[in-house]
Order: structure tokens, then C-alpha cells, then sequence
């Protein structure tokens, strides 16, 4: 490892958009369990001493960035991209640097990324961010010792929106083989029904939310179409990659969410998990319950190692070509 810093230190390097290496696991994690051996090219014991996290700009929006961990051994691994929560207006992915650090010590490359927010531009801005990191990390997969035909989209609340939608995008992306959610606000329609009269505070302040990621306007008259983009459970199609979800029974984003999409892949052909856990635990929180993180990590292990599902002849996700990566330089 050629520079060891402390977990503030490399806190503080994301926030900061500066170059910066992993250390040793970090005294609050639990302990990770043994990695699969489906992740190939195992990792050594102290896997997390020589491993890299740099930050690169996938476009050029001070938001367009993304966190890599990865082994400098040229290796083919397995991949996890993250995507944080936030109501889409806040959040950043230095939130994500346990998680990042969990999968990176189990043998995976990690792409943890910021997208642009609400407040920066509207939906469907948040997905082509999501979409243009994944194009740029597959055309890099070399550098980052990564299997571009095998990795895996994992978002929290409203990162879990947008990792559904990235997953139900066209017709099946390339290399795609799983799609994680953790509390995720699958159905914008349903937040916006669901805060209505007679809700929580949560519950409104979601619907507000889900009215600022589409620009400011109700699902009605003109602003419809973008509300039909934004709803996951209505692009289900035949080649999507399955999908794992996580609610808790009394969270203010209700496993009904999960259900919806569950319906609509289930009729093509795509299988989901959607998982109930007790309590009233939100995203992170709720990924930190006893027995949470690590059915997620068994499930991606089980994804990455199955084999390729057969996809349409013609693809038609790449609609424009990747962008560039550049390394961000300290400032």
C-alpha cells in the first residue's frame, strides 16, 4: 500500500475529490464474512492494504464523479456500483465509504458514484448519469481489473430508484447481472399518492421530492410523460437483470414499492426477492440490520457467478459512446 491514511482522512479525500488509498478495515465494520468463491482471484488476507481508490470524473459536472477500489493485479472481478440516497436533491457518495470498503475487501471492484441532483438538473438526468459511469467503467475495465460482463447495481433509497430504473433500462444492459435496492423508491407515482392528506412527514417530504426530480410539476396534463419515465415497474422487460429488494415492515417507503416491480418483471420472465425485515429502518440503517448486508452480499456473489442470460441480438443501450474518465486532480 503506498500511502495509508485514516478513515477521516479518507472521508475527507472523497469529500475533497482527491486521490487517496484504502487502509486496513476500519474498527466499525462488522466482520465481513468469508469471500465467495465466486468472486475469482481472491483476494489475500490483507486485501484491503493494496487496494486503490482514486476518484475520476465521468463527465463534466462537478457532480460526475465516482470513487474506484480496486486490485492493481489485472485480474477480471466481479463489480458493485453504488449509488447513495438523498431524497435526489442531497446525499454523496462518501456516505457509501463502509459499504465501498465491505465489497472491496470481499474481492469486488467498486464504483462508488455521485450523479447530479435534483437541483441540478431533472429527471432523467440521475439515470444517464448512472448509465454514463457504467459505460465508462466497462470501457476501462482493464485498468480497474474488472470482468465488464459481470457486475452488479446496488442503490439505497432514492439511489435505489435509480439503480431499478438503470436495471430496467431498454432492454437489458450489457454485463449486467443483478440489481440491488435497499429501501428503494421504486413507484415516484406511489410517493406521490402515498403523501397526500393524512401522511407522515416522511411521506410529504418524499412527495415533494419525487415533484422536484421531475422538474417541479404533478404527474398530469404535459408533466405526465416524465412521471411515466420516472415509474420503474412500467419498463419492465424480458432481457432486465433480476432484482433483490430490501424494506423494512414499517419504513415510509413500503415493500408495496418493491411489489409493483416484482409483478411486472415476474410477466416477462425476470425474478425478484423482495425482502421484509421488522422495525421501521430506512436505506443505511436498515443495511446495518443483523443479517441484512450480509444476504445482500450472497446474493450478489450468487449473480456474478451465475452464468450470462441470453440477450437480445441487437443491443440498443449504447446510444452514444462512453465518456471520458479523468483522474481529478487535488485542488
Amino acid at each position: 500500500m503506498r500511502r495509508p491514511v485514516t478513515l477521516g482522512a479518507l472521508a475527507l479525500a472523497a469529500a475533497l475529490l482527491i486521490p487517496a488509498y484504502a487502509t486496513p478495515a476500519m474498527a466499525q465494520l462488522a466482520p465481513t464474512p468469508t469471500p465467495s468463491p465466486s468472486v475469482n482471484a481472491a483476494p489475500p488476507p490483507d486485501a484491503l492494504a493494496s487496494t486503490i481508490v482514486q476518484t475520476f470524473s465521468y463527465g463534466k459536472h462537478r457532480r460526475q464523479r465516482m470513487d474506484v477500489w480496486w486490485q492493481p493485479d489485472g485480474a477480471r472481478r466481479p463489480a458493485v456500483f453504488l449509488l447513495h440516497g438523498g431524497w435526489w436533491s442531497g446525499g454523496d457518495k462518501r456516505y457509501m465509504t463502509a459499504v465501498s470498503e465491505s465489497y472491496a475487501a470481499l474481492g469486488y471492484t467498486v464504483f462508488n458514484l455521485n450523479y447530479r441532483l435534483s437541483t441540478d438538473a431533472a429527471w432523467p438526468a440521475q439515470r444517464t448519469d448512472a448509465l454514463d459511469a457504467i459505460a465508462t467503467a466497462r470501457r476501462h475495465a482493464e485498468r480497474f481489473s474488472f470482468d465488464p460482463n459481470r457486475y452488479v447495481v446496488m442503490g439505497f433509497s432514492a439511489g435505489g430508484h435509480i439503480a431499478t430504473a438503470v436495471g430496467t433500462y431498454r432492454d437489458g444492459l450489457p454485463g449486467l447481472r443483478g440489481v440491488v435496492g435497499i429501501s428503494p423508491v421504486v413507484s415516484p407515482l406511489t410517493a406521490y399518492s402515498d403523501g397526500d392528506e393524512g401522511a407522515t412527514h416522511e411521506q410529504r417530504k418524499l412527495r415533494q421530492a419525487a415533484i422536484a426530480l421531475a422538474g417541479g410539476c404533478r404527474p398530469t396534463g404535459a408533466c405526465a410523460k416524465v412521471w411515466s419515465s420516472m415509474e420503474v415497474p412500467w419498463h419492465a422487460s424480458a432481457h432486465d437483470a433480476p432484482v433483490m429488494s430490501v424494506h423494512s415492515a414499517d419504513e415510509f417507503v413500503p415493500a408495496y414499492h418493491s411489489e409493483l416491480l416484482k409483478e411486472q418483471l415476474n410477466q416477462v420472465g425476470v425474478a425478484m426477492n423482495v425482502r421484509v425485515v421488522p422495525g421501521v429502518f430506512h436505506s443505511s440503517p436498515l443495511y446495518r440490520e443483523p443479517g441484512v448486508a450480509e444476504a445482500v452480499q450472497d446474493w450478489v456473489a450468487a449473480k456474478v457467478a451465475a452464468p450470462m442470460r441470453a440477450t437480445p441480438q441487437k443491443q440498443t443501450t449504447a446510444a452514444r459512446p462512453a465518456p471520458a474518465l479523468h483522474k481529478v486532480q487535488p485542488r
